[in-house]
């Protein structure tokens, strides 16, 4: 297959998907082609656009790859799409998160016990809100869910990796 060929695959592709996906992923829909040539690809295509100053880019976000718009011409964006009011987060669900960001993955008990308090409601919001996941059970008594941030997180943060949260002393 052309490098060009690859290149529009790879386009449609993620912007047909409209999530973050993998170099795994995509080596899935383009078989016939190695991981290496696609991450290739995929790094010129973000380049082009970059250098184009075109109204979308690619993110990474951990080990996944996402289309979209360029915050340049978010203003235009908005005009069109009228965003819904976002809700704010309480004290009590920016403290819950902030624990499960730094701990990860962590039960409900072990988030409890770090602020002293209950924490259903604030658990509640931040998996509705979609900026926290469950990542599994633990292997011990009663297999308490595990809890971890999500793809949404980094994008709010603006971050490509939780590795990018600043160092607690």
């Amino acid at each position: 297959m052309k490098q060009e060929d690859i290149k529009n695959v790879i386009e449609a592709v993620m912007f047909a998907y409209a999530e973050p996906i993998s170099l795994k992923e995509l080596k899935i829909i383009l078989n016939d082609v190695s991981l290496s040539d696609i991450e290739h690809t995929l790094n010129l295509l973000k380049e082009e656009y970059e250098i184009n100053n075109r109204g979308i880019k690619i993110i990474k976000l951990e080990e996944k790859y996402q289309i979209c718009t360029n915050d340049k011409y978010s203003s235009y964006i908005k005009k069109i799409l009228q965003p819904t009011k976002k809700k704010t987060l309480s004290q009590a669900t920016l403290e819950t998160l902030t624990i499960i960001a730094y701990k990860q993955p962590i039960t409900k008990v072990e988030i409890e016990d770090i602020r002293g308090v209950k924490c259903d409601k604030t658990i509640q919001t931040l998996l509705e809100n979609n900026i926290i996941k469950e990542a599994g059970r633990l292997n011990k008594i009663g297999k308490p869910i595990l809890y971890k941030t999500t793809d949404e997180f980094l994008k709010l943060l603006n971050i490509e990796s939780i590795k990018e949260l600043p160092k607690i002393n």
